[in-house]
């Protein structure tokens, strides 16, 4: 795999959150494969959350997931090898069926036998994957493909034209301010169970201007369900809040407004990830999901996990008659968390400086 004449296919996973955990994954394959053309494919919202980025050659994109059409696109661009970060039986039909030779992945899903080389993820059951850190599930892809491993940092990149346009769609956040920028992100794109109750969301939105002056920003998807989330804790507030639901912002324009904050309150979504990669100071909340799965050791992070004899039960839904490892978290462990993060020096090397964006041929 270490010459010029060999086309590499990484195909990336779909989760906003996956895709930013696998970065590591991804710069090891990069250096390990300077010479080789390095083709990323990934649906839009990845492709937007990744770019610029400077471990590829290029992109690919598909909207259409039928595994046929897209092997026959596959196949036009007579592919040498595939690395299957993304976990999908249809993924590695697809690369089956486009005859690429070599496909290394995770043998799940029924999938083992459409693959040339496979990995095992760790069961800690007959049926039970065991959590484990999915920064570790992809590098472990990397270091059997013989890539150093060793560097766990999250890493993204903007693109400076998306400072200046956020900048002008939001010109409050870039005017002077007295006090710190937070954003909280109360949404969460893999269920329900993960959100934590709006009210109290707004709470400690109010707790922060009323003690530190701090400009707070409600970031949410454009989807009816986080529209609602914000429009509840805008309602909730004392004090007025910046809500992204009134603003549409690109996804480059969402990660160039992410690097200017001074705290990031989430719960455990795909924005948590972006915010660590971009070096912010970061405050999670945990209920439904066990904290191994996306355990990332970056020190400017602090997590509240919710206790519940039901919890963790990875479920998207709650199937309690009460919330009970959300509504275990409260606006006082909130707002002392905050407090010791907005105190904390951030670290010399964990200052934001966006690059010029990198390219390659």
């Amino acid at each position: 795999m270490q010459n010029a004449t060999e086309q590499i296919l990484v195909w990336l996973p779909s989760p906003i959150g996956d895709a930013v955990l696998c970065t590591p994954a991804l710069r090891a394959i990069r250096r390990q494969f300077e010479s080789s053309k390095i083709i990323f494919l990934a649906n839009p919202v990845v492709r937007q959350v990744l770019s610029p980025s400077d471990f590829n050659n290029t992109w690919l994109e598909y909207n259409n997931t039928n595994p046929l059409a897209v092997s026959k696109k596959l196949k036009t661009h007579k592919f040498t090898h595939a690395i299957l970060l993304k976990n999908s039986f249809a993924s590695a039909l697809a690369c089956f069926l486009a005859r690429i030779p070599s496909r290394i992945g995770y043998a799940r899903d029924g999938r083992g036998p459409l693959l040339t080389e496979k990995l095992h993820p760790p069961k800690s059951g007959p049926a039970t994957f065991k959590p484990i850190s999915m920064i570790d599930y992809y590098l472990a892809i990397a270091s059997r493909l013989g890539a150093d491993s060793g560097n766990k940092t999250l890493e993204l990149l903007l693109d400076p034209e998306d400072l200046h346009s956020t900048q002008a769609k939001l010109p409050t956040l870039s005017a002077a301010r007295n006090g710190p920028l937070v954003i909280i992100v109360p949404g969460a794109a893999g269920g329900h169970s993960k959100c934590w109750i709006p009210e109290r969301f707004a709470k400690t939105a109010d707790w922060l201007i009323t003690n530190h002056n701090a400009t707070v920003v409600i970031s949410v998807a454009p989807n009816p369900a986080e529209t609602k989330i914000a429009a509840q804790i805008t309602e909730a507030s004392s004090h007025k809040l910046i809500n992204l639901a009134d603003t549409a912002l690109t996804l480059g324009e969402l990660k160039a407004m992410f690097s200017t904050a001074d705290l990031v309150i989430t719960n455990d979504t795909g924005p948590r990830h972006i915010a660590i990669a971009l070096k912010r100071k970061v405050l999670t909340l945990f209920g439904p999901n066990d904290p191994a799965w996306t355990d990332i050791g970056y020190s400017h992070e602090t997590k509240i996990v919710g206790k519940a004899f039901c919890a963790p039960c990875d479920k998207p839904v709650c199937k309690q008659k009460q919330h009970l490892c959300m509504q275990s978290i409260t606006v006082e462990m909130l707002c002392r968390a905050a407090e010791k993060l907005l105190a904390e020096p951030r670290a010399a090397n964990t200052e934001y400086k966006p690059p010029a964006p990198a390219s390659r041929p």
